[in-house]
């Protein structure tokens, strides 16, 4: 069961899937800053990306409380030997984060943080620059994931542990801490739908 509340929603339209998630969190706290560092050493939030469900160039974005983003493409799965590329980047990406609290302050209890993220379909595609996005009624496969690390004490202040073994939830569940096993992620359908609010 997760320690802490996590939600995540999807919309999609011409140009872009958009990513909203939601994440509680009594002390947020991120330390990495460069682009394409491995933001999973810090808490983070993930996304998991097959369009065709293969297991086969499949992408994943991860980012942490500062903004910072690590995106992916792999080739195949690395039970299948599959490398992967860390040069690739999802060109056009938009994101966006913002803190309920004060980042990297233990004194003080936070709410949480939020992300968001406009991922243009013309990345989602092998060669880059050809992605279209679905059609109604068509399924890919995607997981979300949080990495939480434990909370440590030092000198009367939660630090971040960054070592040993985290939390990490998901949406689609993998049984075991292993997120590139893109069999068992979830399918997600996409619909037509209204623009109107009330």
């Amino acid at each position: 069961m997760p320690r802490f509340d996590t939600r995540a929603q999807i919309l999609w339209d011409d140009r872009f899937l958009y990513v909203g998630a939601e994440l509680a969190e009594p002390n947020v706290r991120a330390a990495l800053t460069t682009r394409d560092s491995i933001v999973f050493h810090d808490n983070d939030f993930e996304v998991f990306i097959d369009p065709e469900g293969d297991g086969r160039e499949y992408f994943e974005i991860e980012i942490n409380a500062r903004n910072t983003v690590f995106d992916l493409l792999l080739e195949r799965s690395y039970r299948d030997g599959g490398p992967a590329r860390h040069e690739w980047d999802v060109q056009a990406l938009r994101t966006a984060v913002l803190v309920d609290g004060t980042l990297n302050e233990p004194a003080d209890v936070d709410r949480g943080w939020t992300v968001e993220m406009a991922i243009p379909w013309d990345a989602l595609s092998q060669p880059p620059g050809r992605g279209k996005p679905p059609a109604p009624g068509d399924g890919w496969r995607m997981n979300f994931s949080r990495v939480q690390w434990p909370d440590r004490l030092e000198g009367g202040a939660p630090q971040l542990v960054g070592k040993g073994m985290e939390d990490n939830w998901v949406w689609s569940p993998m049984g075991e801490v292993d997120m590139h096993i893109p069999q068992r992620w979830g399918f997600v359908e996409f619909i037509e739908g209204s623009t109107e609010t009330r």
